[in-house]
């Protein structure tokens, strides 16, 4: 009886394990186009989990997603966040925080509306969310239901 719950146990951990570690970090994903960039600051309902300065990249897929206002399988944004320092009345890049990932799959994401969410560590490119925290992402995309899941707009 043990044997068998320890089994079950196992089996659903390394299932959430899986579903964590499904999309795929995006090497290389600076040689996309570049998309906007933008800084997040105190007083965002998003500061504490992303608050920083972004640069958001999308790859030939995503930028042809951007144009058409559809998002065809095998987009991907990504947001590269940065420590965002306001010096001398400038603002510039500190330390990488994230790398910060939406990857469109209809058939891999169906639960959450075709897309798969992550944030990885900078340094260890290792994803931090697991299948409960990726849909509080799409909970949160669901307000861009008509923009197809996605805030950002591709900048001319």
């Amino acid at each position: 009886m043990f044997r068998n719950i320890a089994l079950a146990v196992a089996i659903a951990t390394v299932s959430v394990s899986a579903l964590a570690a499904d999309v795929a970090y995006p090497e290389k994903f600076r040689d996309g186009r570049h998309v906007k960039s933008m800084i997040i600051n105190k007083g965002h309902p998003l500061y504490d989990a992303v608050g920083g300065m972004h640069h958001i990249y999308g790859n030939a897929r995503a930028i042809a997603g951007y144009k058409a206002g559809k998002f065809a399988d095998g987009s991907v944004i990504t947001f590269d966040l940065f420590e965002a320092v306001d010096k001398d009345n400038a603002v510039s890049e500190g330390a990488r925080k994230a790398v910060v990932v939406m990857a469109r799959d209809s058939k891999k994401y169906a639960a959450t509306d075709g897309w798969g969410y992550q944030v990885f560590d900078p340094k260890t490119k290792q994803g931090s969310l697991d299948a409960r925290a990726q849909g509080e992402c799409h909970a949160c995309h669901l307000a861009q239901k008509d923009k197809g899941f996605v805030f950002s707009s591709l900048r001319d």
